[in-house]
């Protein structure tokens, strides 16, 4: 069968550029079919500048609307329902795709897709799930959730985010049992602000091999597999971390071009610097999955060039592939079976927020 893939063409930075030149080499290399999502008009004029798009899989649905970056998310997607986001979203609802893409508005996606696709049973909000690679090596990397999709979470809204999470480390890394961080300002239980403090006692109730708060500094020396956190500290550790990825290779290039000996140790060392890079560079990574979700849907960064959709594109159809929506709907139904207390924690939204 087909593997369909629906891509907001309109969401990155430099839309429908990157958007289009993605499909491509996703279409080319993975073996997908991708359907672009935005103007009928303005993307074929785009697409007439690839002559190698008549040879690919590769088609357009018509969006008449953008959501646009600087706008409002919940009043955006509920003004615009023919945006390339909600029609978008809409084709994996009716299952003319199993997996969609957008680099845009991340409050929007988060939005519309829970508008349109719905969260899972005992989800009150869907996380952003991002991998980083660690100093433990390219087989133990970590995962940050959520880092952005919820900017201002309660304690239960944490609770979910750490099953959830732990459940995508199990499924995409075949870790049986990974480890669970609280992203605070220190180790110490009692540290941290009444957020994390309230989530840490919530962390102890559920089934997960929850090792305590960790610092910062534990995003990438592998000390825990998961790490849980708002999504505005989150988002926040993501752009510094991107911003400090920038320096580290402007500051190295620096250093190896300033002698003739460095600039030769550089030529030979050409290969390894690549690899160091690409282990580095977000658009290796494609995107982040909204986790939770009756459905899959990824979303990248605004500034996503070719290589970052092409990489989306494929992290969406592993995802489809492996069933996690399923094996996390599963997980959620057992630990509401399993603890008395989960259940309550893991059905606590309305509950708390009405209170």
């Amino acid at each position: 069968m087909e593997t369909v893939i629906a891509v907001d063409a309109m969401g990155a930075d430099r839309h429908p550029r990157p958007e289009i030149e993605g499909a491509l080499l996703a279409a080319r290399h993975y073996g997908v079919r991708v359907l672009l999502v935005g103007p009928e008009e303005r993307l074929r004029q785009e697409l007439a500048g690839h002559p190698s798009a008549h040879n690919l899989p590769i088609d357009i649905v018509n969006a008449t609307q953008v959501i646009e970056m600087e706008e409002k998310a919940v009043q955006a997607v509920r003004a615009k329902r023919d945006s390339s986001m909600h029609v978008g979203l809409r084709l994996v609802k009716e299952k003319r795709a199993v997996g969609f893409v957008t680099a845009g508005n991340t409050g929007a996606a988060m939005a519309a897709a829970k508008m349109v696709l719905g969260a899972l049973p005992g989800v009150d909000r869907p996380a952003l799930a991002s991998v980083f690679p660690t100093s433990a090596g390219k087989l133990k990397p970590s995962i940050l959730i959520d880092v952005g999709a919820n900017v201002d979470s309660k304690p239960h809204n944490l609770a979910q985010f750490a099953l959830m999470g732990a459940m995508y480390y199990r499924a995409i890394f075949k870790n049986a049992r990974p480890t669970v961080g609280l992203l605070s300002v220190g180790e110490e239980e009692i540290k941290g602000n009444d957020l994390t403090r309230k989530a840490h006692a919530l962390f102890k109730e559920l089934p997960l091999n929850f090792v305590g708060n960790v610092e910062g500094r534990d995003l990438y020396n592998g000390k825990v597999d998961v790490i849980v956190c708002d999504g505005f500290v989150g988002n926040v550790a993501l752009k510094i971390s991107e911003g400090l990825v920038e320096a580290v290779r402007f500051l190295l290039k620096e250093s190896l071009t300033s002698t003739i000996t460095s600039q030769v140790g550089a030529l030979l060392a050409r290969k390894a610097f690549a690899n160091f890079g690409r282990k580095l560079d977000y658009a290796e990574y494609g995107g982040a999955p909204l986790l939770g979700l009756k459905g899959v849907a990824i979303v990248g960064h605004g500034r996503s060039n070719a290589n970052a959709i092409k990489n989306a594109i494929r992290v969406a159809k592993e995802f489809y592939e492996s069933g996690i929506n399923t094996h996390i709907e599963q997980q959620l139904s057992a630990a509401r079976s399993e603890s008395p207390r989960s259940e309550i924690l893991i059905s606590a939204g309305k509950t708390e927020e009405s209170a």
